[in-house]
């Protein structure tokens, strides 16, 4: 991931996704509740990084890997649905 000022942050966020994993591994997390449209933990969409509000379809590096590892994620918008599971 580049930042608006040109410098690389990818590893930054590949790494707070796995200390992310970390803690809820360790503390038995079945579901996560994280905020739509960050690079990080967006479930749905992420925004594109310009600053212009534009919106891509898919999710953060966290989100991504908190489900490849059998969490379920939600968006703020998906409370009820997350209230449902639990």
């Amino acid at each position: 991931m580049i930042e608006v000022t040109g410098g690389d942050v990818t590893d930054l966020y590949v790494a707070g996704a796995h200390a992310a994993l970390k803690l809820a591994i360790e503390n038995g997390c079945r579901f996560a509740l994280l905020i739509d449209g960050s690079p990080s933990c967006g479930s749905g969409f992420i925004y594109d990084g310009s600053f212009g509000s534009k919106k891509h379809h898919g999710s953060g590096v966290t989100a991504a890997l908190l489900r490849q590892n059998g969490i379920e994620v939600f968006a703020e918008t998906e409370i009820a649905v997350l209230e449902q599971r639990l």
